[in-house]
């Protein structure tokens, strides 16, 4: 990776940290490795981390450091801050643990850009760590391969066939862990909004709007998978779910029967997927046989409290 030596800085990786010292080394070590043509900078803005992030961060001499104090950061505030403070043409976003899965991870993220101007924003993909509970670590590898193969390039745009609130949202969903986007678009007509939860969401509703286009570039992957107890699923889940309300993307209250459905079909399907999978011990596979359907009661109890909570 080049090093930024004047004003033709081909991109920005912003990581946004806040006490990310689990993953972060490896985060930047791997950032360090990447082999891409051109001049990259590293820019990370801490919004008041209490762990040795800082010093992490320090360990790096090209990481450009900004900080923050917490009641500054704001999911979408802070990425606008992080464009307009970058001088790449596009600025990448990681999440402080999110990793770079190889040494190509830039170049792909970035070759989408290429094929056409109306591409603004590009999504990578994620890995989910091997060891995370089987819900998370199964839907993100779900969801991820519903955009597309992993060997080409999906594009997302705006089209008569858009019909219904489904497609419209398959097509404008985009998640902002590892992605890319053109510093002009984001410092011009299509910034993140101000929001305390989804902005990403939002950002991608608003890019197809604005007639731009996105991109899946499945092979620029990174490793991630949010390190949850239990006990916090469901007020991730709750906090997801609101937050979706919140940038209009409607979320119905599921009744009992619903909620009693989908559960015994992900827990079945999860069990199926459990045994067969090669990354836990058989010691593991018995555990998560027994608390695995607590997770699938804690997503669709936090499911159901998003849904109902009121807005404000």
């Amino acid at each position: 990776m080049a090093e930024p030596t004047g004003d033709d800085v081909l991109a920005t990786v912003v990581v946004l940290t806040y006490n990310g010292e689990r993953y972060l080394r490896a985060l930047l070590q791997a950032v360090e490795s990447q082999r891409i043509g051109g001049a990259v900078e590293v820019l990370a803005i801490d919004s008041g981390s209490t762990d040795s992030t800082l010093q992490i961060l320090a360990e790096y001499p090209r990481v450009r450091l900004v900080q923050i104090p917490n009641e500054e950061f704001g999911h979408g505030r802070t990425r606008n801050r992080a464009a307009h403070l970058a001088r790449g043409r596009y600025v990448a976003y990681l999440t402080h643990d999110a990793v770079p899965a190889h040494d190509r991870w830039l170049y792909e993220l970035l070759k989408p850009f290429e094929f056409n101007d109306r591409v603004a924003a590009v999504m990578g993909s994620q890995i989910p760590r091997p060891h995370c509970f089987p819900l998370l670590k199964y839907e993100i590898r779900a969801v991820f391969e519903g955009f597309g193969p992993g060997f080409g390039t999906t594009l997302f745009y705006e089209d008569e066939f858009v019909e219904g609130e489904a497609v419209r949202n398959a097509v404008t969903f985009y998640s902002d862990v590892n992605s890319a986007a053109r510093r002009d678009v984001l410092t011009g007509p299509v910034p993140y909004r101000d929001v305390s939860y989804a902005e990403d969401q939002l950002f991608g509703r608003d890019l197809i709007a604005a007639g731009l286009v996105k991109a899946y570039a499945p092979r620029a992957a990174v490793v991630h998978s949010n390190d949850l107890t239990l006990a916090e699923y469901d007020d991730r889940m709750a906090e997801e779910t609101r937050g979706l309300r919140e940038v209009g993307i409607a979320v119905e209250v599921p009744s009992a029967r619903v909620v009693g459905r989908m559960m015994a079909r992900g827990v079945g399907r999860d069990s199926v997927r459990l045994l067969r999978d090669r990354d836990f011990s058989w010691r593991r596979k018995l555990y998560y046989l027994v608390v695995g359907p607590l997770y699938h009661l804690q997503k669709w109890r936090g499911v159901r409290r998003g849904a109902a909570a009121a807005l404000t």
